[in-house]
This record gives structure tokens, sequence and C-alpha cells, in this order.
């Protein structure tokens, strides 16, 4: 059986002072986004990669404490599955990666370093990099190609104007074979190199380039962190449908029949223990199908003196609220009225307007219909009456976490 490759431990580089993008005194690193500090969203990707076996944090050494402690808090809620140790950064870039090499353990052979101004990394991009150390690189960097016309600026004059086909704008994380890395640092220590690809450079190494990801950016710059914010929710349609019936009863024995909040002089009256509204009552359970919150019997049991007599449109008026707060946003209703009598007809554009008044809706999104059953049935013998409900709505989430914070 072969053996399988050793999985790379990561550098996540935490350390900068954050001169270009700072907000509130932090440097970028530590921008709360989605509830996390940056950092933390690539140790996730790490994580999640599966390709590797621990992580080093390199934080500023003031701050270095502050921020283990909210490592282990972080690592309490959201287990990474990684083993993970910090260390102390240095004043410059390559002082902060020598002492995280110094962090890592012993039987350590690879390593990937990563700026935590990179949030977007995603695990596949990680994988790629790991494969190509795998293969017998002792350098990978990932790379896009340059799409901008690059030129050399002298005193405000162009000087050269660079082959784009020649270029590549590289991203991190980069992999190292570790031996050969820590060699590379302790043979050039100059401040001016940007990069641990470009050490490996200087010390005569090839330097293997795998296909970079677009999403990969880095915060860099303060208009940068407009990338953090969240995109604008996508509505979601949402039916629901409503069904209530009640019983008729001779005028004087029971409540006035009231439809859609409208009185229906001369039809019979109905046995409720509210005002016995059989249309609002569907309405509202069409509604509440809408949110998902069960039906009116739920809300407003019949046991309920508070609900005694109490006016439909008034429930209605509470339902709604309810639905929006569950940021679903009604769009259209659709409602038919089963009775053998009285005639609806005569009402219905007065109870089709007042239950658009009621929605908050124009008219034209509000539809009512009327049918008998040809004396068939419970309706058809006038022994009850009832109604149907359909109500599309939008389920708008609030949009949120779209700023990022400051810890």
């Amino acid at each position: 059986m072969s053996k399988k490759p050793e999985k790379p431990w990561a550098l996540i580089l935490a350390a900068g002072q954050g001169k270009r993008v700072t907000a509130g005194g932090q440097p970028k690193q530590f921008l709360l986004w989605r509830g996390v500090p940056l950092y933390w969203h690539s140790a996730r990707a790490m994580s999640r990669s599966a390709a590797v076996g621990g992580i080093v944090f390199v934080f500023p050494a003031n701050v270095r404490v502050q921020e283990e402690s909210r490592l282990k808090d972080l690592h309490e809620r959201e287990n990474l599955g990684l083993p993970w140790v910090v260390a102390d950064g240095g004043a410059q870039r390559q002082d902060s990666v020598r002492l995280g090499l110094a962090a890592l353990p012993r039987t350590a052979h690879y390593v990937l370093i990563h700026d935590a101004a990179r949030p977007f990394i995603g695990p596949a991009l990680i994988r790629e990099v790991c494969a190509s150390l795998h293969k017998g690189a002792v350098a990978v960097v990932p790379a896009l190609p340059v799409t901008d016309t690059i030129k050399i600026v002298t005193n405000n004059l162009v000087a050269a104007t660079l082959p784009r086909e020649e270029l590549a704008a590289v991203q991190t994380p980069q992999g190292f074979r570790l031996d050969i890395l820590r060699k590379a640092h302790a043979e050039n220590s100059a401040p001016s190199v940007t990069d641990d690809a470009a050490l490996m450079e200087k010390a005569g190494h090839d330097v293997c380039v795998v296909p970079g990801c677009l999403r990969n950016t880095k915060i860099t710059y303060t208009e940068d962190l407009a990338l953090l914010a969240d995109p604008m929710p996508i509505p979601c349609p949402r039916v629901g449908m409503g069904y209530d019936v009640h019983r008729c009863a001779a005028q004087g024995e029971g409540r006035p029949m009231r439809l859609g909040g409208v009185a229906i002089p001369g039809g019979p009256d109905v046995i409720a223990h509210s005002d016995g509204d059989v249309l609002l009552h569907a309405l509202m359970d069409s509604l509440l199908g809408c949110a998902g919150m069960d039906d009116i019997g739920k809300h407003f049991p019949d046991n309920d003196d508070r609900f005694h007599n109490i006016s439909s449109a008034v429930l209605l008026d509470k339902v709604l609220e309810m639905v929006r707060e569950a940021d679903i946003v009604p769009q259209n209703a659709d409602m038919t009225i089963v009775a053998q009598k009285p005639r609806i007809q005569p009402f219905s554009a007065v109870i089709r307007k007042n239950i658009a008044r009621l929605l908050g809706l124009p008219v034209a999104q509000v539809n009512l219909k009327a049918t008998t059953e040809e004396g068939m049935g419970f309706t058809g013998r006038g022994e009850g009456i009832r109604a149907w409900a359909i109500v599309s709505a939008l389920h708008v989430p609030k949009q949120s976490g779209s700023t990022p914070e400051i810890f």
C-alpha cells in the first residue's frame, strides 16, 4: 500500500499593522465579518479542505494573549478538527513568517503560508496547492493572468510597457517544502521581499504555478471593505392555503353574518366564538401557512375568553403583524365562498375592496369568487357556510451582517 502524503501545516499571517486599511484603530484581520474575525474564515477553509494537518496563527505580539483567548472561544463554538498554536509576529512580514515557522511541530515537512486578509479562500484551491507539493514541487503559488496592461512609470512618465501575456497576479496560500524554505529565510533577510516565493526564487529554486481563484481577493484598501457586504437576499415565493366553515342558524340565534369584515344583511346567523367571519378566518389561515405558523386555532383558541365575540379584522391585523415579523410580504389573495344563501354577488365588490384595504394591497391583487353547491351537502341545505383562501407571498429576509464590525 502506498503511504498517504503528509498534510502540510498552515501559517495564517495576521500580524500586519494594516496601514492601508484600519477601522476603529484595528487592523483589517480583526474585522468581524459574519460574527467572526477575518482570520477565522481562512482557518475554516483550511479545516474544510481535508488537506491541512494543523494551523499556526501569527498575531502581533501586543495582542497575542487576547487573540489566543478569542481563538479558544471560537474553537469551543466551532471546532476546526485541527490542532493549532499561536505565535508572535515580527516587525516585517518575513519576520512574522520566520517566527511562525519556528512554531511548527518537528514532524512537519510542508507548510502553507496564507494572508489573513484573504478571507474568501476556498478549500479547493488549498487542495490544489497541496497536491502540487505532493507531486514534488518545492514551492507552489496560485496565480491569475493579468488582464490590465501594466506599465513601468517613472516621474509620472511611462518608461516601459510590460508584456501582459507573461505576467500573473500571485495569491496565497503559497506552499513550500519546509526545510528548503527555512534555509532560504536563513540566507536572505532582505525586507524588500514581498512574499516567500520571491525568497525561493532568489535561492535559485523553481516556483510552480497553479491556477488561482478570482474570488480569493485580498482586503488591501478601504474600498475593498465593500467586498465584505453580503449580497441582497433573494425573495423566496411562498403559498398558503386556508379553509374554514361555520354552522348557520336562524336570525337571532347566532351572530349576524359578516364576510370579509362586511355585514351581510338578510343572511343567516352563524355559530361562532368570535364574530364568525368565515372568509377572514380562511384568509388568516392562508397567511399563517405562508409563514409556516400553524393555524388560527393555535393562536386564537375558541376556549379563550379574550377572543369571545372579537372582530376578525382585529385578529387579521395581529396575523399580518406576525407574518411581517417573519419577513413574509403578501402579494396576492384569491378566495372562494361556498353558500346556498345569501347571494354573495351584491356584496362581492365591497368585500373585495375591504379585504384589499385590510391587507394593504391594490384591489387588483385581491380576488373573490362565490358559488353554491346546487342544494348538495350541508352548504346546499343551508346548514353552514365555508370559504377557501389562497395567498401568495414573498419571503424577503432582512439583510444582515452586511457591514464588517470592529471587535
